[in-house]
């Protein structure tokens, strides 16, 4: 118990680390506007992000395995803070390119660190709802930080979000500096050998999954600002009012799928969650400008799409409990690169003027997601029957 209110420091910290990922989306035409680009270029600013947090952040853990956790998270911080306040003050697109590719960086040291130190501060028996307690940090981003990033942009500017979390960094590293005491690093994991966790075929699936999902999600997620604005001519305000009734969705869900889990099962949550989501997204283009419809399909969208992380999560754990930190630091990775991916898809599309089907396309790659769950299972049952008849 000594130990919960730097647990709860480091989960508003993880919110903070959140809020920065994820505000981009819920104000993309704005940041578009001020920047004289298109919307898909500005689209490309959560894909740098995306790309950098997942390719980069196992090379940097790697490479600071050696350096004590609390002066890491100091450091992380200290560059998180700095390039956000800078972010509010850059005015050209390449260098705001750059500047998101370094947050991505300390974005990515700093979510790893925090799950470390959780883990390190908890008491015995209590690890696991310590790191929940830091994870719930960063969902709650969707939850409240989006739908605030859209109100502030709306009334003022969308660069004093970034002032904001670059002043609310430097406040958490300096209570960080006060209250976190020094963890030893664990041993590390070479790179080499997490990857051969890839060439297992269950995990790799497990892992495409991730890759599909987050990245279906991501090709509409990223740009649900102008798709609000111009597909339902949406005012500011009714912008807001949906990120904030997705992000509470998108919460329930995800205790849904953790719920559905222990209850049915791997298979039947993550193939029914599936299923949902990519019915959901194919309903979008034909419920015409109804915001009734709208914000029902919303709702369902966000239970459907973070039903999915818990049994995807659970199913790498029991693939490899002996190396639960490096399958879901695999999964974490992968998923970044799939959101990468799936804005990169959104914005060749909204460059095709196809920005009321983009909710068509990722659940076209949903699809693939559900024939390789569909596959695993088949592939476990005939395992299952040959071991009998062997027997």
């Amino acid at each position: 118990m000594k130990n919960m209110w730097k647990i709860y420091l480091l989960a508003v910290i993880s919110f903070l680390n959140g809020s920065s990922e994820y505000v981009i989306a819920g104000i993309l035409d704005k940041v578009a506007e001020s920047s004289n680009i298109s919307v898909s270029s500005a689209g490309q600013l959560i894909t740098v992000f995306s790309i950098a947090f997942g390719v980069g952040t196992p090379f940097l853990i790697a490479f600071t395995s050696k350096l004590d956790r609390k002066k890491l998270l100091v450091y992380a911080l200290t560059v998180f803070s700095v390039v956000n306040i800078l972010i509010a003050t850059i005015t050209g697109y390449e260098m705001l390119i750059v500047a998101r590719i370094i947050s991505a960086l300390s974005a990515g040291v700093i979510q790893v660190t925090l799950l470390t130190l959780a883990a390190a501060l908890a008491a015995p028996g209590k690890q696991g709802s310590s790191i929940a307690t830091v994870i719930m940090g960063n969902s709650t981003a969707l939850v409240i930080g989006v739908p605030i990033g859209r109100v502030v942009a709306s009334h003022y500017d969308w660069n004093i979000i970034f002032i904001g979390l670059g002043v609310a960094g430097l406040i958490l590293l300096c209570l960080a500096l006060l209250i976190i005491p020094k963890v030893v690093a664990e041993k590390a994991v070479p790179l080499r050998d997490q990857f051969t966790f890839i060439m297992q075929p269950r995990i790799a699936a497990a892992l495409l999954i991730t890759f599909v999902w987050l990245g279906s999600y991501s090709i509409l997620f990223t740009y649900i600002s102008p798709y609000l604005l111009n597909i339902f001519n949406m005012s500011d305000q009714g912008v807001t009012v949906a990120l904030f009734i997705f992000g509470i969705a998108s919460a329930i869900g995800s205790k849904i799928g953790g719920l559905s889990t222990d209850k049915w099962g791997t298979f039947r949550t993550l193939a029914g969650g599936m299923i949902l989501h990519a019915i959901v997204l194919l309903l979008f283009p034909f419920i015409g400008q109804s915001i009734f419809l709208l914000y029902i399909l919303l709702i369902f969208w966000a239970l459907a799409a973070w039903s999915s992380g818990t049994p995807i999560q659970f199913q790498l754990i029991s693939l490899a409990p002996a190396a639960s930190g490096i399958v879901l630091s695999l999964h974490s990775a992968i998923g970044q690169v799939g959101m990468a991916a799936g804005a990169g898809v959104g914005g060749i599309a909204v460059n095709h003027n196809l920005l009321n089907y983009i909710p068509w396309i990722g659940a076209l790659a949903l699809v693939i997601g559900i024939v390789t769950t569909l596959l695993e299972t088949l592939y476990l049952k005939e395992n299952k029957r040959n071991n009998l008849c062997n027997k």
